[in-house]
């Protein structure tokens, strides 16, 4: 079965509710147990040669409700590729220069370099996610008197396609995931947070209560996914409530995307191997003596 193009979703007629948070399609965690460190080998040398190329960008975006697992994905997937090639950034809530400038801004500021995987833990599209359901937010925002929401949301969306298409043709794949975990399991995983001392810090009052808009979130996912998933910047709808299996996906899908780029090592041009021939010559009879 091809996880990747089972997971992906297609744009302009997306039900979020037709996905199951708790799918594994078929694939069991002995499976998984076996074929992931050889899929991580893999991962890993893609990105190696994806870094000696120096040509593209890979720019990964993670969005999804809290406990989803986004910080699990990071460890436990792009903490198996070289760091010296890769960024992490974690959007919070703008601060007041930021907010002097346009939604864009500050994630554009951060977009990964040539060679280099980027990974944002939370995005630009925060901006028609957390302030679609609390518009209050928009205030701070000194924007013109229109469009107003809800036309805003559309406008912000129709904005993202345009800036992504931009990127990708400059060089910057874009490949976004959304970890969709179900309610049920969210609030097993923040209780496990509660009960343990050690990780009392990974939860917040207002992590329990933005639970209340559930709803509005999941309409507000609907509408990113259902607009901007394109042949540019696709969303993958990751089942989240198993994290074995959302990791499984995340790598699996990742292996694909870089294969598909099929980044090569630069080619030595004769002049430069004689060059390394002469060096060779002088650092063997080094290294015998």
């Amino acid at each position: 079965m091809n996880l990747t193009k089972k997971l992906r979703a297609e744009g302009g007629r997306l039900r979020l509710k037709d996905y199951s948070a708790g799918d594994t399609l078929g694939v069991n965690k002995a499976h998984v147990d076996e074929t992931q460190p050889d899929l991580l080998l893999r991962l890993n040398e893609l990105q190696e040669r994806f870094y000696a190329q120096d040509r593209n960008a890979l720019l990964i975006i993670l969005q999804g409700m809290d406990a989803a697992g986004k910080d699990g994905i990071v460890k436990h997937v792009i903490g198996a590729v070289n760091p010296a090639g890769c960024s992490i950034k974690s959007f919070k809530a703008p601060s007041t220069k930021e907010l002097e400038h346009d939604f864009l801004w500050r994630c554009h500021a951060e977009f990964p370099e040539r060679g280099h995987l980027g990974i944002f833990n939370r995005s630009y599209y925060e901006e028609a996610l957390i302030v679609r359901v609390h518009p209050e937010y928009l205030i701070r925002q000194k924007l013109p008197a229109k469009p107003k929401p809800p036309e805003l949301w559309d406008h912000r969306l129709e904005d993202i396609r345009h800036f992504e298409s931009y990127a990708v043709r400059n060089g910057t794949r874009i490949v976004k995931f959304f970890l969709n975990i179900s309610r049920k399991e969210q609030a097993g995983r923040l209780l496990a947070r509660i009960d343990d001392p050690f990780r009392n810090w990974k939860i917040t009052e207002s992590d329990l209560q933005e639970r209340a808009y559930w709803k509005d979130y999941m309409k507000a996912y609907q509408a990113i996914l259902d607009q901007t998933s394109t042949d540019d910047a696709p969303w993958f709808v990751i089942p989240a409530d198993h994290k074995w299996f959302a990791r499984y996906a995340v790598s699996k899908i990742l292996v694909d995307i870089l294969e598909d780029i099929d980044p090569q090592y630069p080619v030595t041009a004769s002049g430069q191997k004689r060059k390394l021939l002469k060096l060779r010559q002088a650092l063997a009879i080094e290294a015998k003596g």
